[in-house]
């Protein structure tokens, strides 16, 4: 063997071993974020206060909307900050959470109109991702006393689809999902909305009362939750970027933790009201 062949081997071993320890890095610190975060929600969930709630959520959203900025390929602006926070400032103090936002988007409309300073594009930060964070606020307030089990529904039916289809296309996946999402395959969307619905059905029969309307909401929470994912995938592939953002290592930005859940997030709170005595019950609760 010549000097160069073994140079050449050596080299290929020690590319080999330096994207091993990248690779092991990276999933470390995605490990580690998980774990700070689930202790998070732990400790929030616990504490179960409507001022702490509405304070995280409107924190994370005001993050989303910066990285939606990107993402819209919209200039950065303190108009868009200073939006948001009065939105969760009104949705805090007004039963009507999603007018909130409305009521915002009606103004910037206006403005729109009269002025001709602003691109229509503006209004897209408010409908993703502030609208979805509403809906998780809305979820949470609207179940009254139960809200905490509700947002526990949603996670559980969000992380067993995820890591269902995660577990399921690295087990079974051969046939693509759809292009914007060349790594997704049905037989991994297949396994994940099954993992969901199973144990979020059982989840969500304390909030139902009844197996089989746990059952339908979860399964079309899957479904939205599968969609939030593949929603955020188009916005990335569509700007050009791995990630939205940075804040959270081995996971991106806040949209792409928290895509499904928004989603998810939305549905759900649609359908609950189709519940027979839900809203009688959330005013009681």
């Amino acid at each position: 063997m010549d000097s160069d062949t073994k140079e050449t081997q050596e080299q290929t071993q020690q590319n080999a071993k330096e994207q091993l320890k990248a690779k092991l890095f990276a999933d470390k610190a995605r490990f580690i974020t998980a774990g700070v975060l689930i202790i998070a929600l732990v400790l929030i969930l616990s504490i179960d206060s409507a001022l702490l709630t509405c304070a995280i959520l409107a924190l994370l959203c005001l993050i989303g909307v910066r990285e939606a900025l990107k993402l819209y390929a919209l200039p950065s602006a303190l108009h868009y900050y200073i939006a948001t926070t009065f939105i969760w400032v009104l949705a805090y103090f007004n039963e009507r959470i999603i007018e909130s936002a409305l009521f915002i988007l009606v103004m910037y409309a206006s403005y729109l109109a009269y002025s001709k300073k602003i691109t229509p594009k503006a209004l897209l930060p408010f409908i993703y991702p502030v609208l979805p964070f509403l809906s998780i606020y809305a979820l949470y307030k609207d179940a009254g006393g139960a809200g905490v089990w509700v947002i526990i529904w949603l996670i559980v039916i969000v992380a067993l689809t995820d890591t269902g289809a995660y577990l399921g296309g690295k087990a079974f996946g051969k046939t693509p999902f759809c292009p914007t999402s060349p790594k997704k395959t049905i037989e991994g969307v297949i396994c994940g909305v099954i993992c969901g619905v199973i144990c979020g059905s059982i989840v969500g029969i304390g909030t139902c009362g009844n197996f089989l309307y746990s059952l339908g909401i979860t399964f079309v929470v899957a479904l939205a939750a599968v969609f939030g994912d593949l929603f955020e995938s188009y916005l990335k592939r569509e700007a050009g970027v791995k990630d939205s953002g940075s804040l959270l290592p081995g996971h991106g930005g806040v949209l792409d933790r928290l895509d499904a859940v928004l989603f998810g997030g939305i549905v759900m709170h649609f359908l609950l009201f189709f519940l027979p005595g839900y809203k009688d019950l959330a005013i009681i609760l």
